[in-house]
């Protein structure tokens, strides 16, 4: 039986041509994911965080250290209706989510499960909220390009967004990646807001009870390194800002000087979670250390540290 002829040679060359080229490709197609996913300053800052020492760990929020205990909850009947944020009530100790899609309020227990739900008039796309003091709560419309004051109570069932006081926060830079996260800051007395993308954060002064004062102020921040940013929050423990991004899936921890301190990874795996967070749009803390995710559709998560 004769032997299978081996392939010409041109046809050798031209593989062993094209081998070189399909590598460089890879490589540069690499390089460019890396570096649209910030991976080269996640790695350094990975480095970084391996040489802290046991005190500086103490003082921060320190990511690493934790783990999902409540993983994917779905919140009953609000696949179609997008969870955009979440905040913590020290005083009734339950969380407030936000819908944006068809929007309303959700309150929630510590643990995810729904309590009631509070429509809201007039809002287009509301984004982000920031429970603030006696029952202020912020919230931050995308489309209107609005910071709303409201008030709610055990008693509250709808709100109309003409019944109370709003800001206008302007245009963003960009009409559909406008301003989306707001966080309360008790130890600094102001809202942190947030701008999607190009990611910005801007100040305004309050002391959690009444009206804004003055006008918001940019942040100088050269550390928000993510494609986008999702939400904020503050930990009243230790003041640390923490900076969601549902683009570059994580959760970065930033310092009172606004330096990076920590991160975490939102794909599975990483922090004990079975699999990615699929759109990471809302984080908050509670006031013993415990974090809180929401994700679109309508999903629940909750972290603790270990």
């Amino acid at each position: 039986m004769p032997a299978p002829s081996s392939a010409p040679a041109s046809t050798k060359r031209r593989f062993y041509l094209r081998w070189p080229f399909a590598l460089a490709v890879a490589a540069v197609i690499g390089y460019g994911v890396a570096v649209a996913m910030h991976w080269d300053d996640r790695g350094l800052l990975w480095v970084k965080e391996r040489f802290e020492s046991s005190a500086e760990r103490i003082e921060s929020v320190w990511l690493p250290d934790y783990l999902v205990d409540i993983d994917a909850k779905p919140l009953p009947g609000m696949d179609d209706d997008e969870a955009s944020d979440l905040s913590f009530n020290p005083q009734t100790r339950t969380l407030f989510a936000v819908m944006g899609k068809n929007p309303f309020l959700v309150e929630l227990t510590l643990d995810g499960d729904v309590l009631r739900k509070i429509p809201l008039v007039g809002w287009e796309n509301p984004e982000g909220l920031a429970v603030l003091e006696n029952g202020l709560i912020a919230i931050v419309d995308e489309r209107n390009h609005d910071l709303t004051l409201v008030k709610v109570d055990a008693s509250t069932s709808t709100l109309n967004h003409d019944d109370f006081p709003s800001y206008d926060l302007g245009k963003s830079v960009k009409s559909n990646k406008g301003f989306e996260a707001i966080a309360w800051d008790p130890m600094r007395q102001r809202l942190i807001i947030g701008e999607e993308r190009p990611p910005r954060l801007f100040t305004w002064s309050t002391d959690g009870r009444g009206p804004l004062k003055g006008d918001k102020q940019l942040l100088p921040s050269d550390e928000l390194d993510l494609r986008n940013l999702s939400a904020l929050a503050v930990d009243p423990r230790t003041g640390h800002l923490l900076v969601l991004s549902a683009d570059s899936n994580m959760l970065l921890e930033l310092d009172e000087k606004g330096e990076q301190v920590s991160f975490m990874t939102l794909l599975g795996a990483f922090n004990g979670l079975g699999s990615r967070v699929p759109r990471a749009e809302g984080v908050t803390m509670d006031d013993q250390g415990n974090l809180y995710m929401v994700s679109e559709p309508a999903l629940f998560y909750r972290f603790k540290k270990h």
